[in-house]
């Protein structure tokens, strides 16, 4: 290529790199424009006329495409619109979105969630808030949407009004997280009918009073249910959980964890052949029996030295279900199984249906306890987190607010979450999580503590007038310490308050005073008002 042609010839009019092929053509062209051989390239100054035409051809060249630049430019107004930002690919292939659109998810909103209570006092389990913006529903939610499952049955029964209104307020058709095509979210609520008088006695009893949906029209082309609970803490990629499903022709596959011996004793554990298949089950296993429940772990993926150290898996209690099969089960076959994990699946597998384990070896939590609660809470603020709600590629979705950023005035804050709308002014914040539009006043000391802020904004004067009337504002007032606790939404702590448990108490109930103890773990209540000085 002849070097006298300017690199200015390797952009374009608007200043993009050209590819190696069109640069290759243009040069080509300029130069039997002048008459000369793309072998041959003729030294600068050697005498000849045409030398004088490869520039003036280059510059006619950019002259003409500055005039369409600026032609286009006038069409548009000089106007500058930004379409969209988005954080990751939105694109779905069309097989993924043929597959994705085959599938259903159905979560299970839980019982009255009596290990978690007094959080579950006035709220469903899965409408627990946590990681000081979200509440728990959002996990399963979130992991549907970012596997591109948009078809979504969430089943409530206990103390569902505020869960219900959250669903309602993020993932709809309007101004929430939004669907495509044949996507939607349906609450389906315990009810009862003339066939069914009885409220929900189990998961598997839960799905079989809605199992006629299965059969609605816009279900026709579903052939995989899987199923979820709306308590655990994780994120995973379902599409996959359901290729291994197909891949290996299951009727049924229960999402697993590796296991060490000490873990393993808390969980429902499973036992598997040389292909995977699921052969015997045993729930909480002890001693021996713990021990008969050894497998070879590297079957399902694991390296020789992880296997080693975690040869037992654990049920995760989600399962993928083929539609026909699920709805002959709860039909036909077992119409009197309450469980899904107890019943059910045991059964079936007894029964010779193919039950495969699918293993997931990432971080997993159980919500289950006010204390697996608040150290999975204290565990996001570590550094570094086990688990992150950010993530580029698969974000956590929750209810859209308009909030403004967290002020924070001379304050010491350290592995701490701080969430939006939050004010704090001259306190020491270490190891906690600070939920939306929480106040915290003058001289505050908060460690090791949850803080789940509030629904609403108190003005100056309310708060004055409240103080004014021998009330207490919302909030954490000056001078308090508070440690090892839990401070529920909309709570009034007072000035110079010691919430610590200094006494070590594992277990009380003081509801009449705003409080409960469950674990060594103090819980101040929803909307309790803890007066100035009081001292736990």
């Amino acid at each position: 290529v002849p070097n006298w042609i300017p690199a200015a010839a390797d952009l374009d009019a608007v200043g993009n790199a050209k590819d190696i092929e069109s640069v290759a053509r243009e040069r080509a062209t300029m130069q039997q424009s002048c008459g000369m051989s793309s072998t041959q390239p003729r030294a600068l100054g050697s005498g000849s006329s045409q030398f004088c035409n490869a520039p003036t051809l280059l510059r006619r060249r950019l002259q003409h495409a500055q005039t369409l630049r600026q032609s286009k430019r006038k069409q548009r107004g000089s106007r500058l619109t930004i379409m969209n930002v988005v954080e990751r690919e939105a694109q779905m292939s069309s097989s993924m979105r043929s597959v994705s659109s085959s599938i259903a998810a159905i979560i299970l909103g839980g019982g009255a969630g009596s290990r978690l209570y007094p959080l579950t006092k006035q709220r469903a389990k899965p409408a627990v808030p946590i990681g000081g913006a979200y509440r728990l529903i959002d996990v399963p939610m979130s992991n549907c949407i970012n596997s591109g499952i948009s078809k979504i049955y969430v089943l409530t029964q206990f103390n569902s009004t505020s869960l219900n209104r959250h669903l309602a307020r993020t993932y709809n058709f309007g101004n929430g997280v939004k669907f495509g095509g044949d996507g939607f979210v349906e609450v389906l609520a315990a009810t009862q009918t003339p066939k069914d008088k009885e409220w929900f006695q189990g998961t598997a009893d839960a799905v079989r009073q809605y199992n006629w949906m299965f059969d609605d029209v816009k279900n026709r082309i579903v052939k995989d249910i899987v199923i979820l609970s709306g308590d655990h803490l994780y994120r995973m990629d379902y599409l996959k959980f359901v290729e291994h499903h197909r891949e290996t022709d299951a009727d049924i596959t229960l999402g697993c964890l590796p296991c060490d011996d000490e873990r393993a004793q808390d969980f429902g554990l499973m036992k598997i052949d040389d292909e995977g298949n699921v052969i015997d089950f045993a729930e909480k296993p002890k001693g021996d029996a713990l021990k008969a429940m050894a497998v070879d772990t590297t079957i399902l993926g694991l390296g020789p030295t992880e296997a080693k150290e975690k040869p037992y898996i654990a049920s995760m209690g989600i399962y993928v279900f083929k539609k026909d099969v699920l709805t002959k089960l709860l039909r036909d076959k077992y119409p009197q199984a309450n469980d899904f994990g107890g019943e059910i699946i045991p059964w079936a597998a007894n029964d010779g249906y193919t039950v495969q384990a699918y293993l997931f070896n990432d971080y997993w939590e159980d919500i289950g306890t006010i204390k697996s609660f608040f150290e999975a809470n204290l565990a996001l603020a570590a550094q570094p987190p086990r688990f992150e709600f950010y993530d580029p590629h698969s974000p956590i979705y929750t209810s859209p607010r308009f909030l403004p950023p967290a002020k924070i005035v001379k304050c010491k804050v350290s592995d701490a979450i701080v969430s939006h709308g939050a004010y704090l002014e001259d306190c020491v914040v270490e190891n906690a999580i600070i939920g939306l539009r929480s106040r915290i006043g003058k001289g505050v000391t908060i460690r090791d503590a949850m803080i789940m802020g509030a629904d609403y904004y108190e003005s100056d004067k309310q708060q004055a007038d409240l103080r004014a009337a021998g009330h207490v504002p919302i909030g954490i007032g000056a001078g308090s310490t508070i440690s090892n606790t839990i401070v529920d939404k909309n709570a009034r702590i007072g000035h110079n308050c010691q919430i610590v448990n200094k006494d070590g108490i594992e277990e009380a109930n003081r509801e009449d005073e705003g409080f409960y103890v469950r674990s060594g773990i103090v819980t101040v209540l929803r909307n309790a008002e803890i007066p100035d000085g009081t001292v736990l």
